[in-house]
């Protein structure tokens, strides 16, 4: 199978609008959770999320024509996809957009996780129909405004990426999902490039309406850049947040061979199901004990190698307990050396765009020799009793990263990186 390595990367989330300023956010314990500010939160229990601030689409290639005809989740996607491209030095066209060589285009593609599609065009299309009716409360964009799988589209579009083409969406795994499956289409050689990750803009009053009543949210309203505590003992609910990450894979032959800058290398995925509950997962992780166990089986590599995991780590009781019991399940005694931590303390919860986000901050702790905290770390649970690097970030040159997402329906992905070094 064929090597393959990370040779450009873009984020889009509450911290920053590109990932220098995401990155220098993270590793500095700098949350993006605020009050949100889009809309009138009085009506629901909770008011705090990961609101994407000062975004202007129109500086990532989006026209101001399309701007009016997308979804944000579709413009999150655009962002950070438009930076992954110019990150990774694919040559520039007329209007700025990276995209692939024509010659090349067909081994080019693009798969990326969107866990639940256009939900603000949804509520504001309802509402014209309700009041307008059917004849003059439809648009001819709706629908391309709404389906998943125009992120990718557009995605190729821009960019010239004529390879495999669609969506995962499989809740809060999307990302992590898109990614692995990319590598995997890579490994096998049915492309040599693709453009993968996940968008997510469901900071919206259905979503969080519906995740308020199942009592999932944090309603620590009075101090929002406290309330996401991943493994604290004092946890209750995570927080929304939305955004995109994006990056490119390719094979190490090619990147070598056109002098791309590579981040690092994908060595592993692992993707399994629970089998168990809609939303719980079983208490002692063991489909996510499966999801890591088949990654670092896939990446060829000893349970000690790895140094390093980016955590689910939602901030919900039942979750954290559960990826900490399945984490010493795999690990054994091992556990105790590992560095565990959640940027989801300072993005929130990304949801479709979670996984790839994450996956991002781990290939770059790789890379720049910095473990990234896990903030608003005050009291700890006896059920979660890892290293999850309370508070400040570490400088430590690791080799192998993994990056967790888990999901409801019980769907899990586990993604290993490795530290490249020629």
């Amino acid at each position: 199978m064929r090597r393959v390595v990370v040779t450009g990367v873009g984020l889009l989330t509450p911290c920053g609008n590109d990932v220098d300023t995401s990155w220098d956010a993270v590793i500095n314990g700098r949350s993006g959770i605020d009050i949100v500010k889009a809309w009138d939160t009085s009506g629901i229990n909770t008011h705090i999320g990961g609101e994407v601030r000062g975004f202007e689409p129109t500086q990532y290639g989006v026209t101001f024509k399309e701007v009016r005809r997308m979804d944000d989740f579709q413009m999150f996607a655009l962002a950070a996809g438009f930076q992954a491209m110019k990150n990774a030095g694919f040559p520039l066209d007329e209007d700025g957009l990276a995209r692939v060589p024509e010659a090349i285009a067909e081994l080019a593609g693009c798969v990326f996780g969107v866990g639940m599609g256009g939900v603000a065009t949804i509520t504001d299309c309802h509402h014209l129909l309700i009041t307008k009716g059917p004849r003059k409360g439809g648009s001819p964009f709706h629908i391309l405004q709404i389906i998943s799988n125009m992120a990718p589209g557009y995605l190729s579009m821009k960019h010239g990426l004529k390879g495999p083409n669609f969506v995962t969406t499989s809740a809060c795994t999307s990302g992590a999902h898109a990614i692995g499956e990319s590598f995997e289409m890579i490994r096998a050689g049915r492309a040599d490039i693709m453009l993968t990750g996940g968008a997510e803009a469901t900071l919206e009053l259905m979503p969080m309406a519906g995740f308020g009543a199942m009592r999932a949210l944090s309603t620590r309203n009075d101090a929002p850049q406290k309330a996401s505590r991943p493994f604290d003992k004092e946890r209750d609910g995570f927080v929304m947040g939305e955004g995109a990450g994006a990056m490119v894979l390719e094979t190490l032959e090619h990147a070598k061979a056109r002098g791309a800058n590579i981040i690092a290398e994908l060595v592993g995925y692992g993707a399994t199901g629970d089998a168990s509950h809609p939303t719980a997962p079983p208490q002692d992780g063991e489909g996510a004990q499966r999801s890591m166990r088949m990654a670092i089986r896939q990446a060829g590599i000893a349970l000690t190698d790895v140094q390093y995991i980016n955590a689910h780590g939602t901030s919900t009781e039942i979750n954290d307990a559960s990826e900490t019991a399945a984490i010493k399940k795999v690990f054994g005694d091992g556990a105790k050396d590992l560095w565990v931590s959640s940027t989801k303390s300072m993005t929130g919860h990304l949801i479709g765009a979670a996984g790839a986000v994450e996956a991002i901050f781990s290939a770059l702790a790789l890379q720049k020799g910095i473990i990234p905290p896990t903030i608003n770390y005050e009291f700890p649970d006896p059920a979660c009793d890892l290293d999850y690097v309370p508070n400040t970030a570490r400088e430590k040159r690791i080799t192998h990263a993994l990056s967790n997402s888990f999901g409801f329906g019980g769907t899990n992905a586990s993604l290993v990186f490795k530290r490249f070094e020629g």
